[in-house]
């Protein structure tokens, strides 16, 4: 099955330029045909399905990516980028500021993310997302990362009522303030301990060994994740790489309908 490497996205709030025609780079896993020039340092294969015929491909980063070439990112097929701006109540990543330039500077559509902490609550942490990201018309929607943690400061498991409380207010908040709806990216285990299925609203799943259909039966989703260690051009390291859950047809429509 075949990319397409480059995606025509002129959008007037992003400023999305065509790049034109399928890339010519390698297969992203032996196999599966040509696709945009990245790959994945530890492939595998997959059950019920995979996600290399996806058309839009995104990464999401943090400050471990350091350094980045957000143009060599954008040549390589990338379509959007979510990156880490703060989590908990206290901290923001150091790089968020610069990323959020950079991204827009090359054309990326971006929206940032935030880590959901159990010890603080949901009010407090929407406001220092707020304090730390601006409300910047273009920008993808703001997500909230639900995910257990595994941190020493805050080893604490609520019960499932308590975080879907308390991960309401985040999201009420944040939608009041920028003018869209959270996204909520979330993990199976924490999926399946917390009921989300439950929830009417738009996903972005974690998957890295089977497809979102299987590991999380009937659940819409926009976007997946599917590995920890894809590699692209302009990176150094191993990134996280997402797909959206459509054609570029449907990747306009969205990001008409979902930029701030």
């Amino acid at each position: 099955m075949t990319f397409l490497g480059k995606i025509l996205t002129v959008l007037a709030l992003v400023a999305l330029a065509s790049c034109g025609g399928p890339s010519s780079g390698p297969a992203v896993m032996a196999g599966q045909g040509s696709g945009p020039k990245f790959g994945d340092s530890a492939p595998h294969p997959w059950i019920g399905g995979h996600p290399y015929d996806h058309p839009v491909h995104g990464i999401d980063i943090s400050r471990w990516q350091g350094d980045i070439d957000w143009h060599r990112v954008r040549s390589s097929g990338i379509s959007f980028a979510f990156i880490k701006a703060t989590e908990g109540g206290d901290h923001a990543d150091p790089n968020f500021r610069r990323y959020w330039r950079e991204a827009a500077q090359a054309r990326i559509p971006r929206g940032a993310y935030h880590y959901f902490y159990f010890c603080r609550s949901g009010a407090e942490q929407a406001s220092w997302f707020i304090a730390n990201v601006p409300r910047e018309r273009g920008a993808l929607p703001p997500v909230l990362d639900l995910e257990w943690t595994a941190s020493k400061t805050c080893p604490h498991r609520p019960p499932s009522h308590e975080i879907l409380r308390e991960a309401k207010i985040f999201k009420d908040i944040l939608h009041r303030h920028y003018g869209q709806r959270p996204i909520i990216y979330t993990t199976v285990d924490f999926y399946r301990d917390n009921n989300l299925g439950s929830w009417p609203e738009e996903f972005w799943l974690r998957s890295v060994a089977g497809h979102p259909r299987i590991v999380y039966p009937g659940q819409r989703y926009s976007f997946w994740q599917y590995t920890g260690t894809g590699i692209v051009p302009g990176i150094n390291g191993n990134v996280d790489l997402n797909v959206f859950a459509g054609s570029p047809a449907q990747w306009r429509i969205w990001l008409n309908q979902r930029l701030q």
